[in-house]
Order: C-alpha cells, then sequence, then structure tokens
C-alpha cells in the first residue's frame, strides 16, 4: 500500500497538470477572442483563479518535497516544484502575449465599425470609451501578471537557495563518512595487532608451563628413584 505522502504527491502532480492543461487552454481563447471588453474581462478572471489553484498545488508540493526522509527523493521532488514553477512563469509571459494580441484584434475590429459609417460621432465617442476601458483593463492586467512573474522569480530563488544548502549538507555528511572511514580502518588494524600479540602471550605462557613441569617432574624423580 503506498504512503499517505507518496498518495498526496501523486495527486498533487495530477492536479498541476490539470490546471497548466486548462492554463494553456483560457490563454489559447484569449487569443482567439476579438472582443467585447467585458468577454476578455471574464476570461482573464478564469486564467487569474486558475493560476491561484495551480500556485497553491505547486506550494504543497514544495512543502511534501521538505518533508521527504531521503534526501535523494527529497532533490527529486524539488527539481520538479522547480520546473513547474518555469512551466508557469513561461503560461504567465504567454498570457500576458495573449492579452497583447486580443487588444490589437478588439482595436481593429473598432476602427472596422468605424468604417462601416454612419452616426460617426456617436460611434468615436463609444470607441474612444470602450478603447480607454480596453486600454484600462489591459494595463491593469499586464501589472497584476508583471506582479506574479516577480513572486515566482522569488519563489525560485528561494528553492534554489534550499538547494544549494542541501548541496553543502551532502558534501559534509560525505567528508563525517570518510573521517568515521579512516577511524574504523585504525581500529581494525589495533585490533588485528592485538591479536597477534594475544597469541604469542598464550604460547610462551605455555612453553613456561611446560618448562616448569618438567622441572618439577624432574625433581620428584630425583628424590623418589634417586637410584634412576
Amino acid at each position: 500500500m503506498a504512503a499517505p505522502q507518496d498518495v498526496h504527491v501523486r495527486i498533487c502532480n495530477q492536479e498541476i497538470v490539470k490546471f497548466d492543461l486548462e492554463v494553456k487552454a483560457l490563454i489559447q481563447d484569449i487569443r482567439d477572442c476579438s472582443g467585447p471588453l467585458s468577454a476578455l474581462t471574464e476570461l482573464n478572471t478564469k486564467v487569474k483563479e486558475k493560476f491561484q489553484q495551480l500556485r497553491h498545488r505547486i506550494q504543497e508540493l514544495e512543502q511534501s518535497a521538505k518533508e521527504q526522509d531521503k534526501e535523494s527523493e527529497k532533490q527529486l521532488l524539488l527539481q520538479e516544484v522547480e520546473n513547474h514553477k518555469k512551466q508557469m512563469l513561461s503560461n504567465q509571459t504567454s498570457w500576458r502575449k495573449a492579452n497583447l494580441t486580443c487588444k490589437i484584434a478588439i482595436d481593429n475590429l473598432e476602427k472596422a465599425e468605424l468604417l462601416q459609417g454612419g452616426e460617426h460621432l456617436r460611434q468615436r465617442k463609444t470607441t474612444k470609451e470602450s478603447l480607454a476601458q480596453t486600454s484600462s483593463a489591459i494595463t491593469e492586467n499586464l501589472m497584476g501578471i508583471s506582479r506574479m512573474m516577480s513572486q515566482q522569480v522569488q519563489q525560485s530563488e528561494e528553492a534554489m537557495q534550499t538547494l544549494v544548502t542541501s548541496s553543502r549538507t551532502i558534501l559534509d555528511a560525505n567528508e563525517e563518512f570518510k573521517s568515521m572511514s579512516g577511524t574504523i580502518t585504525l581500529g581494525r588494524k589495533l585490533i588485528t595487532k592485538y591479536n597477534r600479540r594475544e597469541l604469542t602471550d598464550k604460547l610462551l605462557i605455555f612453553l613456561a608451563l611446560a618448562l616448569f613441569l618438567a622441572t618439577v617432574l624432574y625433581i620428584v624423580k630425583k628424590r623418589l628413584f634417586p637410584f634412576l
């Protein structure tokens, strides 16, 4: 059975892919939009909602990565998080370009309507107001996109700092492991030397004991059997 943490990571990845596709579809709708302004505003509202949901899921995945016990799994998930953030930045850039494309399309449509004639003064006034609203709305959208991109860049920098810190921790652990390996090798040599000395001491004791017993037997023999 998969661990709850693994299930959560898998769900986050699925949701991120889903929201990414939905954002791309909405951006394409903005490219194809030729007005009116209310339609563009509605599409941009939907895009903002999807970006918020996407950012929330990426943050959840990043938090899950930081909670991983194994360093290798942690680094792998953090790399996935970084890729998702880069993809979101790319989508935000495409969103801004799509808004510009839509503005041009709306401007061209309004110019074409002006050329059709009839009630020129009223149409000119309406066009100016519409252009002013469109410019204001697009300017606001572009400012919002810029703020979002700035936040993503800051989050990417924080993620990179986390990766650098983790790499430094791994290097320090490797150095400690090398130091421990040297200590273990030295201990093995000392134990081997101690075992050899112990064997020599046993041999000397055995020889001394044999000499002692031979001496005792000799003395006993001389006392009990002096004629031998």
